[in-house]
Formats: C-alpha cells, sequence, structure tokens
C-alpha cells in the first residue's frame, strides 16, 4: 500500500513521476527492441536455411579425378545409377539424384543472362521442395520433359513467360575438324518457379536429365549425385556410410560446407545484438536509480516517521523495492506486447516503412531473400524478459537498502 501511494507521486513531486515515467518507457523500448531483433534474427536464420535446404542438395557427391579409357582426366560419374542406389540405401538418406551441371548463356532476342543449368530426371525434380512446390509458379511442372523450367529471376531478365522459347548456348559444343564450335539449342518454357531466393531464382534452370547428358557431351555420365538426408542438421553423421556406400573414389560436400562462412557470420552477429541491446535494457534499468533516489530524498521525513512507528529495516526495503521492481515489471510487459505484435505484423510495418521511403528498403540481390522475415521464439522471449527483470530487481536493491538504513534521528533532525 505504502509502495503504490509512493508510486502516485503527487504535483509537488512531479520530478518523482517524470523519472518513473522515463524509467518505464526505456524499458517498455529497450526490451521490445531486444525482442524484435531476436525475432528477426531467427526468422532470417531460418528462412536462410529453409532455402538452402529447400532448394538445394544436402549433401552432394562427387568423384575424385582419375584417367578414362581416352586418357583424359575427367570427375564425372559413369556408374552414377550405381553410386545412387546405393547411397540412398543408406539409413538417413531420403533421395539420392544424379545430375548433369554447367554454367551456360540464355538468350532470347537481344538480351542474354548467365544461368546454371541442372540436369535431372523428372522423378527427382519433384522431390526438390522449394522447386516442386515454391511459393509462386507458372505453367506446369509435369509438363518438364517438353521443354525447360527456369527461375522467375532468369524469366524476368529475359522479358519470357511460359510457352515462350528460348536458346541455350554453351561455348563446350560440338567437336568439329576446326576446333569446337559452341552448341546452341532452342527450349520451350514449362515451368517457371519462384524458390524465394534471388541468387537462385536468377541463375537456376532445369533440363530434363536426358537431354542435358547430349547438351553437355555427358553421354552416358553424370557431374555428381544430389543426396537429401531427412536429418540436415546431423548431416555430418552420414557422410562416411554414404562416401563408403558410393565408392573409393567418392569425395563429399555438405551444406554447411557450402554455406558454413555465412551461418557463422550469422551466429557472431546473433551473439554482439545481444550484449549490445542488453547494455540498452541495462542503461533503461539504470534510470530506476536516479527515481528511487529522488524518490528516498523526498519521502526522508515519511521513512523517519514509519522507523519510529515501529517499521523495521526489511519493511522499508521491501516499501521501495516494490516501488522499483514495479516499474521494472510493467515496462517490461509493456515491452514484450509492443516487441510482440511487431514480430507478428512486421509485414505491415515493413509495408508502410518502404512506402514512406519510397520503396527499394530491401534488395533481395543483396540479401538474398525477398522480405524481411520475423519468427518468435519461446526462449528469445523468455530471455528478454528474465534479462529485464533481473537487471530491474538488481538495480532497485541499492537505493532500497539506502533507505533501509536511513538514521530516523537524522531524517527527523530538521523536520
Amino acid at each position: 500500500m505504502i509502495a503504490w501511494r509512493y508510486l502516485r507521486a503527487r504535483k509537488a513531486e512531479g520530478g518523482v513521476s517524470t523519472m518513473t515515467w522515463i524509467s518505464l518507457i526505456g524499458i517498455t523500448l529497450a526490451v521490445a527492441a531486444l525482442i524484435i531483433t531476436l525475432a528477426v534474427r531467427t526468422g532470417f536464420r531460418d528462412e536462410f536455411v529453409d532455402t538452402i535446404l529447400g532448394a538445394n542438395a544436402h549433401v552432394t557427391v562427387f568423384s575424385q579425378a582419375y584417367v578414362n579409357e581416352t586418357g583424359q582426366t575427367v570427375r564425372t560419374i559413369p556408374d552414377y545409377a550405381d553410386w545412387a542406389s546405393r547411397i540412398a540405401a543408406v539409413p538417413g538418406v531420403t533421395r539420392a539424384a544424379p545430375l548433369v551441371k554447367g554454367q551456360v548463356m540464355a538468350n532470347k532476342g537481344q538480351v542474354n543472362a548467365g544461368v546454371e543449368v541442372y540436369g535431372i530426371t523428372y522423378d527427382d525434380l519433384l522431390t526438390i521442395p522449394r522447386i516442386a512446390q515454391p511459393e509462386v509458379a507458372q505453367g506446369d511442372i509435369r509438363a518438364f520433359d517438353q521443354g525447360i523450367a527456369i527461375g522467375s529471376g532468369v524469366a524476368q531478365a529475359l522479358g519470357v513467360g511460359v510457352g515462350d522459347k528460348i536458346k541455350i548456348i554453351s561455348p563446350n559444343g560440338v567437336k568439329t575438324a576446326f576446333g569446337t564450335s559452341p552448341r546452341v539449342n532452342a527450349y520451350d518454357i514449362t515451368y517457371i518457379f519462384t524458390a524465394g531466393r534471388w541468387d537462385i531464382d536468377r541463375t537456376r534452370v532445369y533440363l530434363p536429365f536426358v537431354e542435358a547428358q547430349s547438351f553437355f557431351n555427358r553421354e552416358g555420365v553424370a557431374d555428381e549425385i544430389e543426396v537429401m538426408v531427412a536429418d540436415p542438421e546431423g548431416v555430418d553423421k552420414l557422410l562416411l556410410p554414404m562416401m563408403q556406400a558410393a565408392s573409393p573414389l567418392a569425395t563429399v560436400w555438405t551444406w554447411r560446407d557450402r554455406s558454413g562462412a555465412f551461418l557463422r557470420a550469422l551466429d557472431m552477429e546473433d551473439s554482439v545484438m545481444f550484449i549490445i541491446l542488453s547494455v540498452l535494457v541495462l542503461i533503461a534499468s539504470m534510470n530506476i536509480i536516479s527515481g528511487l533516489i529522488m524518490l528516498v530524498k523526498n519521502k526522508g521525513r515519511d521513512i523517519g516517521i514509519l522507523r519510529t512507528m515501529g517499521l523495521t529495516e526489511g519493511s522499508v526495503l521491501r516499501v521501495f523495492f516494490l516501488c522499483g521492481s514495479v516499474t521494472g515489471l510493467v515496462g517490461t510487459i509493456a515491452g514484450v506486447i509492443l516487441g510482440c505484435l511487431f514480430a507478428i505484423y512486421i509485414d505491415a510495418v515493413f509495408s508502410f516503412v518502404n512506402y514512406v521511403a519510397g520503396g527499394g528498403v530491401w534488395d533481395p540481390s543483396i540479401r538474398g531473400i525477398y522480405r524481411l522475415p520475423a519468427k518468435l521464439e519461446f526462449w528469445d522471449v523468455a530471455s528478454a524478459v528474465v534479462l529485464s527483470l533481473g537487471l530491474s530487481f538488481i538495480v532497485t536493491i541499492f537505493p532500497a537498502r539506502r533507505a533501509a538504513r536511513m538514521n530516523p534521528v537524522e531524517a527527523l533532525r530538521y523536520e
């Protein structure tokens, strides 16, 4: 009751009320900023990893270099069907698909675009989540064997749509008596996908496996085996069994190897941002000390009277501890509500910011993904709450102890 009366400062004690409101608003904004940052961090990492795992191989199996029958040093896989079947039999592997890959130029009229062609069978294409069930798709994936499937970024760059015909140009084409001439083939676009990653949509092209073998002079061989596993996070445990099942010449490359540097940078950024925002919460909590010191100074006479009436030091400490901790508690609750609402409606908030800024706030060619994601996790919110309440309670103890140890005689001497 006493703490509640002290928190409702009168006009004569307006300074105490002002400091309380400053502390409350500061903690609210600091906790909200921490929750929003943690939610965006989690959402961005999950979206990035999901696009990696949903459109790329979890493990890629290559062949080491060897000398073929013609005396050439190559890394192709002639018995790719046997490799794929043996790898697919490893427990934990969900799919093993032979691939033919090559970098070529796509052409439509006077427009060219560099693309990466993946030669794959129709059945294997259906097992790639971000391609077979993309965010946005045009055309019919069932007509894949009758043409070519391209990313939406490639379609935009070339200005083409479903039903149009594009040319694929490879510098390593037909070998003639006068040298190697470029190979040019034209294909009908049967399917356009949006995988959710700018770099994939902007460069990825899928071609039927047999056609890709013919186009890249890979008759009877494959370049690699694309492997999907049930638990991508635990892929390291499957590497040795896959290599043993495939061939002594097999070597592997995982999705962590491909994007490990970026993921490590994200983890480092997560830790740094949490520390920085924790300092902001601490600074906001320190305002509670200022408010409580002013309150103790203004209530010195009241403390002296309460002590002479028999109130113990512990009771006085609890009174002023409640005054500070209630501010931290209310600010934390308000910050959690504000931060969660911001994370939940981040698309609407970001659209408003983009509109006010005139567009172009988010560049997918730099960020890799098309929007700013946010994902609320219980432990992220809980860590923000524990940090805020812990700091608020700790900083409240010191001015509360000062009030409790105040000598009632000294407090009333000049009253």
